[in-house]
């Protein structure tokens, strides 16, 4: 009964796995549903002593599959340290903490069962995808110093051009302190545009057009970095059957290959 158990809970590659991965699937949309009504004043006016059994039932689902869990695991400790373990317990534990008179204002934190769907992954065999993740945090860690070494030089900008619309503004209009001219400066960048602090100057407007136009070139810079390393990244993974040993025919002499562009080698 034990192993039976196990291969239904933790096991998709039976119908009855997969059958109940689903049904967890829906009662997590469900659930995660209800916390995002409840947290409607509205609807928690009108409909909050159902909204709240609601959720108590669904917890009880959640808490009684958890122990289930750690009960037919082979390992229970290695499956209550694991990222499901966790995630599955922080899923059920805020409902347990409203009880709690010291303890309240946390009950929102319960749409973290979200992350649970993640458990589509497996259903649905999604693991294709796995070296497209692998890829990215390959040219991610790839273009890790080269991102850092320009945001460095965009924050000394930032403080720069803070400090000098502080200046400029003569401390009027919302820039009473190098902080809060930095944080309009940061506003600007990143082309949020909140509005709260603008220059009134002709010199401060000049130099906030400047800025507009450095946070457009801020922001594609990094996704270029990002996406030569992705490009090697693939090509590194092909082999190119024309040029890796520059076999075929180069009665010209050309340095690069007319087909791909690849440096020749001499034969």
């Amino acid at each position: 009964m034990k192993s039976k158990l196990n291969e239904i809970i933790f096991g998709t590659h039976t119908r009855s796995g997969r059958n109940f991965d689903v049904i967890l699937l829906v009662l997590i949309v469900f659930s995660v549903l209800i916390v995002l009504i409840e947290s409607v004043p509205e609807w928690r006016l009108n409909f909050g002593e159902e909204l709240h059994i609601l959720e108590w039932i669904f917890t009880a689902i959640f808490s009684l599959e958890y122990i289930l869990r750690i009960y037919i695991a082979p390992h229970p400790w290695k499956y209550i340290k694991s990222f499901w373990g966790i995630i599955d317990l922080v899923s059920i534990l805020p409902t347990f903490l409203s009880l709690l008179p010291f303890i309240q204002g946390y009950q929102s934190l319960r749409v973290v069962r979200a992350m649970r769907l993640l458990r589509i992954f497996r259903i649905l065999k999604l693991s294709r995808f796995t070296s497209e993740s692998q890829a990215l945090a390959h040219s991610l860690k790839a273009s890790y110093y080269k991102i850092m070494v320009f945001l460095f030089f965009v924050v000394m900008m930032i403080i720069m051009a803070g400090t000098l619309m502080y200046v400029i503004e003569g401390g009027e209009h919302g820039f009473d302190s190098i902080p809060a001219s930095i944080y309009w400066a940061i506003v600007t960048v990143t082309t949020v545009g909140f509005g709260d602090i603008t220059p009134y100057t002709d010199i401060g407007k000049f130099l906030a057009s400047i800025m507009m136009i450095l946070g457009y070139a801020i922001i594609a810079v990094p996704t270029g970095l990002i996406t030569v390393e992705m490009s090697r990244y693939k090509d590194d993974g092909k082999k190119d059957n024309l040029c890796g040993s520059c076999e075929h025919d180069n009665p010209f002499g050309s340095i690069y290959c007319n087909q791909c562009g690849k440096e020749m080698t001499n034969n």
